[in-house]
């Protein structure tokens, strides 16, 4: 892993594969054509796992203050047509 490398154009066209393995492995590259930034090439972030993440904190979140009845035969069912009544 690391920082940002810098490479031009035509070394970003030209070792495309090879860059592409090594921003799998964590490193970013700034492209530049005539020493001026033109683009990033970076891993991908990955929100999908960020989202299922934040969903399930939100949804302990939510349950913290939610007590169950503890009568064993009570049924989904009846807490979800107890939940419609209320």
């Amino acid at each position: 892993m690391g920082g940002m490398r810098e490479i031009g154009v035509y070394d970003a066209k030209t070792h495309l594969s090879r860059y592409l393995d090594e921003v799998a492995g964590g490193v970013s590259f700034l492209i530049t054509r005539g020493g001026k930034p033109v683009a990033e090439l970076r891993p991908v972030a990955d929100t999908e796992r960020a989202a299922r993440r934040h969903a399930i904190r939100r949804l302990r979140e939510l349950r913290e203050g939610v007590a169950l009845p503890h009568n064993d035969k009570t049924t989904i069912r009846e807490l979800i047509e107890e939940g419609r009544r209320s």
